[in-house]
């Protein structure tokens, strides 16, 4: 009776064994809370901030692309997370660090239980192991993503186990597979994965029908479906692009991608076995190696691992597509197409992650069916594999380097202080930073001048640029970084470069700054926070006020007025 019991305990406990795991490694989000240490790049510096500077704007739904004043003095809504983004009703309902900690639980598991179905139900489904699909599953799942991604990249694996059901089952596939996959676009981003994944999934239903002779409509309307719940989710931005006059972009004038062949080249090798900062798959030391024994024992063994060399192959062609679009040949397609120039098509390489585990489980899958003396060496490497992804959690990798937790970041006791001291409604006065993160200004609701966004007016960024021209003759690299991409409406200064963290710490000065400030009052510039002191700070027409520091917080702020000539 008790075996009875227990069985459906045993027949998954490698499942439950994963979700144990998943769970120690979201731990540190809920035991510290604010004190957790989280990513900065693309995470702390920009997104955090955006959902909540749109919870906290009352412009979450608007049919026109109206303005928010906190930013650049009129950031269009449009440059801002869709209403019916699932994140942004996080930070509705819950305070930043909880909304944040919440998204983390979401993307890890659903990675998990995706992937796992995936190859239990599709790619191993003949030799489905489940130590291995739950052990790929787990390293799939705890992976460093971009935060701020949620479902774009570990909802992959689940997408299309959905699509593959519906391709195969029809009309017959239950109702619930359908609701999941209406489910997945207010969890992910079209822009950065989806739309890559729903043009694939398009081919392939092309393709059937023309070898098949048979169109199947039910696959049909599953992609036409998910692509028009995209469509209606970033109405904004689709209306903002396509049918307000008035707003051009200044990724209209972004110019990059001037690399030579053997630049180009090495960008690809780097891809290829590093990966990018927001889809680190960490495949290079263990899952890389064990494709290639794989290949060798299937080679021995006369077998014909058709799925292992086409992912492989994929993921090769991924690397080297995002390499060739840096490639100065490109160029020419770029500066007479707006789409190419405006749009990044590299982005597919987001598909790496998914792509490296199923090769990680088919290549271990081998390595199990046919030498028994390997099955102990495949439960050591999935161990290793998924010790070793579990390390970066976010607390463990950023601790150690020292960057600030969330609560250290946005320091809202010190800028609190500095709020009080200039005692004025924060509306009232426009601000910008030097040294520092712009971002942890406008969480503490204070209106900037400089910022970090996807998109804003090109106009807007030609009347900054004013401001920083004099710093940027100074240092080549920052300004073509600027005029290239310009994404960072940073106080860029030259001997500082693209380092914009410094802490109390800092023995640094900035002994020779060289600003416009006529053009940074013109824009309404009325105080300078900055990370560091200022030496010539008469010589630019500021005065400075006093700086503001504290015991438990890492920054000391120079807080300076901007009066220009006197």
């Amino acid at each position: 009776m008790w075996s009875k019991r227990f069985t459906p305990i045993t027949k998954h406990k490698y499942v439950i064994i994963a979700c144990f795991i998943i769970l120690a490694y979201l731990m540190p989000y809920y035991v510290l809370g604010e004190d957790t240490h989280i990513r900065v790049h693309d995470n702390l510096d920009s997104n955090i901030v955006w959902y909540k500077m749109l919870a906290e704007s009352g412009q979450i739904f608007t049919l026109a692309d109206v303005t928010l004043p906190n930013v650049i003095n009129g950031l269009p809504r449009s440059a801002l997370p869709s209403a019916f983004d699932a994140m942004v009703w996080l930070y509705v309902l819950f305070q930043p660090m909880t909304a944040y900690m919440i998204g983390q639980t979401i993307m890890r598991f659903v990675a998990f239980f995706g992937m796992y179905v995936l190859l239990k139900n599709h790619i191993l489904r003949k030799n489905n192991v489940p130590l291995i699909s739950a052990g790929a599953a787990l390293g799939f799942a705890i992976l460093p993503y971009w935060p701020s991604g949620l479902l774009s990249i570990a909802g992959l694996p689940l997408a299309l186990h959905i699509f593959l059901t519906i391709r195969s089952s029809g009309k017959a596939t239950p109702i619930y597979y359908w609701i999941v996959l209406c489910l997945i676009p207010f969890f992910s981003s079209f822009i950065l994965t989806f739309v890559f994944f729903l043009a694939l999934m398009g081919l392939w239903w092309l393709f059937d029908w023309i070898r098949m002779k048979q169109a199947n409509w039910t696959f049909f309307a599953a992609i036409a479906g998910m692509t028009s719940i995209y469509i209606l989710k970033n109405y904004l931005l689709i209306y903002s692009m396509f049918f307000e006059s008035g707003f051009t972009s200044h990724r209209n004038e972004l110019d990059l991608g001037h690399k030579d062949l053997p630049g180009t080249l090495d960008l690809f090798l780097h891809n290829l076995i590093n990966a990018h900062t927001h889809d680190l798959s960490l495949h290079f030391l263990i899952i890389f190696p064990i494709i290639g024994l794989a290949l060798l024992v299937a080679a021995y063994r006369k077998l014909k691992p058709k799925q292992l060399i086409g992912f492989f192959l994929f993921n090769v062609f991924l690397s080297l597509w995002y390499a060739f679009w840096y490639w100065e040949g490109w160029r020419v397609v770029k500066d007479n197409f707006m789409v190419a120039n405006t749009f990044n098509f590299s982005r597919i390489h987001f598909f790496h992650p998914a792509i490296w585990y199923l090769c990680f489980a088919i290549a271990l899958t081998i390595l199990w069916k046919h030498f028994k003396f390997f099955k102990p060496f495949v439960v050591i490497l999935l161990v290793l594999q998924c010790w070793m992804v579990f390390q970066l959690n976010e607390e463990n990798k950023y601790s150690e380097i020292g960057t600030p937790t969330f609560k250290q970041f946005y320091s809202e006791s010190l800028f609190q202080e500095i709020e009080d001291y200039i005692g004025d409604d924060q509306s009232n006065y426009r601000v910008v930073s030097i040294g520092l993160h712009p971002t942890i200004a406008q969480y503490n609701g204070f209106y900037t001048l400089d910022t970090y966004n996807n998109t804003f007016p090109l106009s807007y960024k030609h009347k900054f640029r004013k401001v920083i021209a004099p710093e940027l003759e100074k240092n080549a690299k920052l300004k073509s970084y600027f005029d290239t991409w310009g994404g960072r409406l940073y106080m860029f200064v030259g001997d500082l470069g693209k380092h914009y963290m410094f802490t109390k710490k800092s023995k640094k000065t900035i002994d020779d700054l060289t600003i416009n400030t006529g053009a940074l009052k013109q824009l309404g510039g009325d105080f300078i926070f900055s990370a560091l002191p200022i030496e010539n700070f008469k010589e630019n027409g500021l005065r400075y006020e006093r700086n503001f520091v504290k015991d438990n917080l890492p920054w000391k702020i120079y807080l300076y007025r901007v009066v220009g000539s006197e």
